[in-house]
């Protein structure tokens, strides 16, 4: 009986990664597992299909040969150079494609320690100490090693032993039906060794939960979204192993001058009618301390005007940013009765030739009379 095309049997393509194969691997012997088709008389012979396809196509050699001469250059009856399915461990392909799903690892003991998890503490900070640089001081509450055991779980003067189920490899592998499968050994719990007479500070775990205070140095330039990292001040690893880090992410406070994008600043400056129309001369704020900013005469709403070097030098370097200020005409308010009078002269001397003045209404009138001579056609 000819042999079906490996890439055929799995359902995947010669370009397709391994990872996309295992997968493919995983959905063709779940389908197809005997245990699962008692009735079905072809099940076993499409599931050893599979495995057989996904023993070569994982190989990068015996892939190759695939390539190369088909079946003929992994078979070895037929003098393939590569190997053929014969010799490989079937397990050991179970339970690399299904170990995370049932808690094994095909037929790998323990690693020894484990390093420690990983912490994020989110850090909240002025714009000023953002754009400046400072250093603050956090409390991080973590699982440190315990000091009274030195992290091994044991009480002072004994030692853990090795565990008698899984004779220290923290797994075991249990037969279930056609297949063995690796889990983690109910006895130890996967430390591989057992604690009879436990510290009674961590209660054999060998970690205790305790708030630690950091000095967190922050570089000039960072925005929200940066991250710092700190080697080592993560939480201590299990059974002694190696701590985590600890990530320390910024979170910029919004400022009520000040928006920042990027390496620039934005702020808004209100200026008077007066000013607006005939110029002058304003304080602005910056983070270095103000600047006189000069307006000149028929300023409209919207004029961006630019301070060069008064924004923020990127922490990743570059050079410093700008600080654009956008102008804010203000409309007076609360006029008393002299004021409205001299408004309404001033108003009566635009007369007929006002238009000439306010451009951007003339404008936008006739954008309006051109609107509706449109709808009358």
């Amino acid at each position: 009986m000819s042999k079906r095309d490996y890439y055929e049997v799995l359902g995947v393509t010669k370009s397709t990664d391994d990872k996309e194969i295992k997968k493919a691997y995983r959905r063709v012997a779940m389908k197809f597992h005997p245990d699962r088709n008692p009735d079905d008389p072809d099940a076993d012979h499409k599931f050893k299909e599979a495995t057989e396809a996904y023993d070569v196509l994982m190989d990068p050699e015996k892939r190759a040969a695939y390539d190369r001469f088909g079946h003929a250059g992994v078979d070895p009856s037929m003098g393939g150079g590569a190997g053929g399915f014969g010799g490989g461990n079937f397990s050991d392909i179970f339970g690399d494609v299904f170990g995370d799903i049932f808690g094994g690892g095909g037929g790998r003991g323990r690693g020894g320690p484990q390093r420690g998890s990983d912490l994020r503490y989110t850090l909240d900070i002025s714009l000023e100490d953002a754009v400046r640089g400072t250093t603050v001081e956090i409390k991080v509450p973590s699982l440190s090693t315990c000091e009274k055991c030195d992290g091994s779980g044991a009480k002072k003067g004994s030692a853990p032993t090795t565990c008698g189920t899984c004779g220290g490899a923290g797994q075991v592998r249990m037969q279930q039906g056609f297949f063995q499968v690796q889990q983690a050994c109910p006895t130890c719990r996967g430390r591989g060794k057992t604690i009879s007479d436990p510290c009674n500070a961590c209660h054999g775990q060998g970690r205790v939960e305790k708030t630690r205070t950091l000095s967190v140095k922050v570089p000039p330039g960072v925005d929200t979204g940066d991250r710092i990292r700190l080697s080592g001040e993560g939480e201590a690893g299990p059974d002694g192993g190696p701590p985590g880090d600890l990530f320390v992410q910024m979170s910029v406070r919004s400022h009520n001058i000040f928006e920042r994008d990027g390496k620039n600043l934005y702020c808004e400056v209100p200026i008077t009618f007066v000013d607006a129309a005939l110029g002058g001369e304003l304080e602005v704020p910056t983070l270095d301390g103000r600047v006189k900013l000069k307006i000149p005469a028929e300023t409209q709403t919207g004029k961006l005007f630019r301070l060069r070097g008064k924004g923020v030098k990127p922490v990743r370097g570059g050079s410093v940013g700008d600080l654009l200020c956008r102008a804010v005409v203000e409309t007076p308010v609360n006029l008393n009765k002299e004021q409205k009078s001299l408004l309404e002269q001033f108003q009566k001397t635009l007369g007929k030739g006002g238009h000439a003045q306010s451009p951007r209404q003339t404008s936008w009138f006739e954008g309006v009379k051109n609107f509706f001579d449109d709808l009358k056609i």
